[in-house]
């Protein structure tokens, strides 16, 4: 087994759109990113692993007809070690999260759980989008809950977080409704639903920003998240192909990034937001040499 083939299999070039989930979810607390923020990041990219490595466990069969060239199917990992792996990354998250309070293992056991669920049973059910948008919901609300539990609150934390989770959990609703056809592809109608979507969700962002420093770049994140989902969702409406339609869901991944930068930026933090946007050419990098799909 090399590291490529684990690259692969976790898909290591998306693990730069988790960090700012923990981060938008921090500054809309109103605190600055502190310890419980980092168990936070740590404990969503466990989670968010394991999730890769279940999904090419529970589609082995599907991929070796589909995708023979993915790590499983191609014998380069075994389906035990895939396993294996996914159940290690869990209980790596879940005590990560233990660490920076019980409110945060609360969600991040809830997280454990739709992660699981997703990938076991609701994947290929009408219910699989829905699915995936509450566990990057979760993860925002995790950074949270976990940032003000290392202050000593966090009572209210999770309510005040839920607006921009819930921006985040719409964009990866659309982006997994596509990607439910990338490998037919066919269909010009969830490519155009999640356009759509995209521009509403980038005006939402964007509309009366506050007066302050980090309030005035939120409308250009907005832009630059529409900008990023938007050209490859409009390629795939044209031409619902397998290879424009994955290079859609491709686009809408790392679109959560400038998304996960504005939220920050609307919250008030204006340093988080530029360090997130400071994952864009790592992922780009990172994508060119391991797929995000």
């Amino acid at each position: 087994m090399s590291l490529r083939a684990w690259a692969e299999l976790l898909r290591v070039s998306a693990l730069f759109t988790v960090p700012g989930d923990a981060l938008a979810g921090a500054a809309a607390t109103g605190l600055r990113p502190n310890r419980g923020t980092a168990l936070s990041v740590g404990a969503a990219l466990c989670l968010y692993e394991a999730g890769m490595a279940l999904n090419d466990w529970a589609d082995r069969e599907e991929d070796a007809i589909e995708r023979p060239h993915r790590p499983i199917p191609s014998g380069r990992i075994s389906p035990a070690a895939a396993l294996t792996a996914a159940g290690a990354l869990t209980a790596a998250g879940l005590a990560l999260s233990a660490r920076a309070g019980r409110a945060s293992l609360a969600v991040s056991s809830a997280l454990a759980a739709t992660v699981w669920a997703y990938d076991l049973r609701l994947k290929h059910t009408v219910a699989g989008p829905v699915a995936m948008g509450a566990a990057r919901s979760l993860d925002l609300v995790l950074g949270a809950v976990a940032t003000a539990a290392a202050r000593g609150g966090g009572g209210s934390a999770a309510a005040r977080s839920l607006p921009s989770a819930a921006l985040l959990g719409a964009h990866t609703v659309a982006v997994t409704t596509v990607s439910r056809h990338e490998a037919q592809g066919g269909s010009a109608a969830a490519p155009l639903a999640a356009l759509a979507a995209t521009v509403a969700l980038g005006a939402t962002v964007a509309r009366r920003p506050a007066p302050t420093p980090a309030g005035r770049t939120t409308p250009a994140l907005g832009a630059a998240y529409v900008a990023t989902a938007a050209r490859p969702l409009a390629h795939a409406v044209l031409n619902p192909s397998p290879p424009l339609t994955q290079r859609a869901v491709g686009g809408g991944i790392r679109a959560m990034i400038p998304l996960q930068a504005a939220l920050a930026a609307r919250g008030g933090a204006l340093g988080s937001a530029l360090a997130v946007m400071g994952l864009v050419p790592l992922a780009r990098v990172f994508g060119r040499k391991v797929s995000v799909t």
